[in-house]
């Protein structure tokens, strides 16, 4: 009964990759499985509202691309056994590079493809109704800062070619910026990149709550810093003011949303490295209204965007303690269901 007047969309669903990102490394905490990932997502309840789905990293140990037909059965039966769908998957480019040496953009253009590839069984098998397929430039910014503006035209032929990879298997590539990722690592050159490449058929923007907040702040790139030099946290007015001209720029290439919390810091864990600080939902340091804050994102003049099938939360490198106790789903989910009460449909 509590959904009945619940709005149908956007579909919520829940990263499975704060499983493995910045764990599994010597001096990490262990990764944590898929199967239990999935469990954790659909024992979250709240108001009779339960998650709709999950995204999924195509990268051992939740699905292992060396082993895609070994193990794609079982992955698509597990989330039907779980009522659950896919949306967006996480192409495992990292071995290569966007930039640099040729042998190193063939690698990702690789992963690239066989990604693709993947997603469009799991479309054809029936269980990923919507999504696309996530990339990064998977270069430092270190790197990057030593020829920018060749480097820049280099990641934007290798986004072309990955554009040309993807229209094959009929997908769409989703490109999160990140401060880690050369390139991408300002809201600036993320929109450069975009327009360089040119292809908003193919390729858009993902948006990450956490690691866009950290665009407005300057870190990585303090020329292009959009709050005032003399910011606090307490001036709303000067935040909202950058939060507009920051999505305002980005929105219309964004196709992928993830709901996120962010203190303001920068942490990276294992091999990962230093990025937006994912915080829990309800941490009491996070600076974003996470409702108020996605509205900028989700709708523009005309009210809900509804290319925006579904919307996924990411929460990145919390302690495995934290990843295994319920009121953390039940409290993530909560967020979620407060996003789409303020700005989805039916």
């Amino acid at each position: 009964m509590a959904q009945v007047n619940a709005n149908s969309y956007p579909k919520l669903h829940n990263a499975t990759w704060p499983g493995v990102v910045g764990k599994g490394a010597p001096d990490s905490e262990p990764c944590i499985d898929l199967g239990t990932m999935i469990d954790l997502t659909c024992a979250a309840e709240v108001d009779g509202m339960k998650f709709d789905g999950i995204d999924l990293f195509l990268a051992a140990p939740h699905f292992d691309l060396d082993k895609a037909d070994e193990e794609f059965d079982a992955v698509v039966e597990k989330v039907k056994s779980h009522h659950l769908e896919i949306g967006t998957v996480v192409a495992p480019i990292w071995g290569g590079s966007a930039m640099g040496a040729q042998e190193k953009r063939d690698l990702f253009l690789r992963e690239v493809r066989r990604s693709c590839a993947v997603a469009k069984r799991l479309r054809d098998a029936g269980v990923r109704p919507n999504g696309f397929v996530r990339i990064d430039s998977s270069c430092s910014v270190e790197d990057w800062a030593k020829d920018p503006e060749a480097n820049q035209k280099q990641i934007a032929e290798t986004f072309t070619a990955a554009c040309n990879i993807a229209e094959e298997y009929n997908e769409k590539l989703a490109a999160e910026g990140e401060i880690c990722w050369g390139g991408m690592h300002s809201w600036k050159r993320m929109l450069q990149l975009l327009e360089m490449v040119d292809r908003p058929q193919t390729l858009g923007f993902q948006a990450d709550m956490s690691h866009t907040l950290l665009f407005l702040l300057g870190y990585n790139a303090p020329e292009d810093r959009i709050v005032p030099d003399d910011f606090t946290w307490d001036n709303t007015e000067a935040f909202d003011a950058a939060y507009k001209t920051l999505t305002d720029a980005l929105r219309p290439w964004t196709i992928d949303l993830h709901i996120a919390q962010n203190d303001g810091s920068v942490f990276g864990s294992g091999t990962h490295d230093k990025t937006g600080r994912h915080c829990l939902a309800k941490d009491p340091n996070g600076k974003l209204d996470i409702t108020k804050y996605a509205g900028f994102w989700l709708t523009d003049e005309n009210g809900p965007i509804k290319r925006f099938r579904n919307i996924c939360w990411d929460g990145c490198m919390f302690p495995n303690s934290v990843m295994m106790n319920p009121q953390t789903w039940n409290d993530i989910l909560e967020a979620m269901v407060n996003v789409r009460k303020a700005y989805g449909w039916n």
